[in-house]
């Protein structure tokens, strides 16, 4: 039974082909192609319009050389949103919630912001590595503690993300397993599970928004420090 409910965290294969990277690649195709014309339809309207005040929000803390990564970090939000909220209809695999993939998402991209500012302003980034007016005995246990938070960052951003978005498909496959076998025997009992249900699944298509959202604006501020 155990196996069972972790069963929709594997990888799909067809004729031994996995089928990670179709799921991956197949969410991009549903989003509306962007037009030159100036009146097109409700959807690219609204696409249009939550794109710009979405990029708005990420931006306007950050100066000019950080506007640069606005096609990357909103491609990624894109991207996030259509394949966490995919993930949640019936048999669907959905790829963010293996860790292996968060991280390789995660770990480029803070690589880059952090190779970024040490280019850019080495000395004010080694400077986050020590706050000032720290005693001096201090500063080397300091350092080291300041380091290892700031190499952890990327493991919390996939592990974030992965745990969120399992903690959700397990406590949906649970209730959901739940009503269907009070159904034959408590009715009463299994309606109030399906209405358990049912608001469980609209928090979860809250939590797959949120964070998608999330990731990316902590790679922004990550971005933030270090430009």
């Amino acid at each position: 039974m155990i196996l069972a409910f972790f069963d929709q965290f594997s990888s799909p294969h067809l004729f031994g082909v996995p089928l990670a990277l179709l799921s991956t690649l197949l969410p991009t195709l549903l989003l509306p192609t962007p037009s030159t014309r100036w009146i097109t339809n409700r959807l690219s309207t609204l696409q249009s319009w939550l794109i710009h005040t979405i990029t708005k929000q990420l931006m306007t803390p950050l100066n000019s050389p950080g506007h640069k990564w606005a096609l990357i970090l909103m491609s990624l939000l894109m991207f996030l949103l259509t394949v966490n909220l995919l993930g949640l209809l019936p048999y669907t695999f959905t790829p963010t919630t293996q860790l292996s993939m968060n991280m390789a998402l995660a770990f480029p991209l803070w690589l880059a912001t952090l190779l970024t500012g040490l280019r850019n302003q080495p000395t004010a980034s080694l400077g986050h590595l020590l706050p000032e007016g720290t005693p001096t005995p201090l500063i080397p246990a300091l350092i080291v503690i300041e380091t290892i938070s700031l190499l952890i960052r990327p493991l919390a951003l996939g592990v974030r993300l992965t745990a969120n978005l399992t903690a959700g498909h397990l406590l949906i496959q649970l209730i959901s397993t739940a009503t269907i076998t009070l159904l034959p025997t408590m009715t009463t009992l299994s309606i109030l599970t399906a209405t358990v249900l049912l608001l469980l699944t609209i928090l979860e298509m809250a939590v797959a928004i949120i964070q998608a959202y999330v990731f990316v604006l902590l790679l922004s501020l990550y971005l933030q420090e270090n430009i």
